[in-house]
């Protein structure tokens, strides 16, 4: 970071290149809107560049502080959209799940089924497999970058994933049995 902090074009470049989709993605995720999600990440990276990078290591790796400031200005995007957006004060992502959608179709139903059944699955796993499964799935990291952010080994954030995994396909199987899908046709 450094090197970005001289405001070298280069290294910014190398920057976005590494984080730039997963910024995207997440900002979408927020947001739930392509032009907003790009206006988002690239407020976050002007943000980022006019900064002169307030990154401190100890705190982090570079794309958890990258994805920190995205979020932060998907959720201002948000608030700024008046009466559309819920307040964000208490779970965040329960009030972004609550937002209306812009078409209600069967498809979006049963995504948002899908949805708060996945949360609530979630909510049942002990803390430790919970963690890993968030930061791999909704925070776009890597087994190699949540071992690092965790100072675990990596087999240790493998083993969770992986375990967290098979508990959340048994309970999200018991929901959804042969007699749930017949009833809905």
């Amino acid at each position: 970071m450094a090197i970005v902090d001289r405001k070298l074009p280069a290294a910014f470049e190398v920057l976005y290149d590494r984080h730039g989709g997963a910024a995207f993605s997440l900002a979408y995720r927020i947001v739930g809107d392509r032009t907003s999600a790009e206006d988002v990440t690239q407020e976050a990276f002007l943000s980022i560049w006019r900064s002169n990078a307030r990154f401190d290591r100890a705190r982090g790796s570079v794309r958890s502080w990258v994805l920190s400031v995205v979020r932060n200005r998907a959720i201002d995007a948000l608030r700024r959209g008046a009466g559309q957006a819920p307040k964000l004060d208490q779970d965040d992502d329960s009030a972004l799940e609550g937002r209306p959608a812009d078409e209600r179709t069967d498809v979006e139903a049963a995504r948002r089924e899908t949805s708060r059944e996945l949360r609530g699955a979630l909510r049942e796993l002990p803390a430790d497999q919970s963690q890993v499964i968030q930061l791999a799935y909704f925070g776009g990291f890597s087994h190699s970058e949540i071992a690092e952010m965790l100072g675990m080994p990596l087999g240790t954030v493998k083993g969770r994933m992986r375990l967290g995994l098979e508990k959340i396909r048994v309970q999200i199987a018991e929901v959804i049995t042969p007699e749930t899908v017949l009833e809905g046709t």
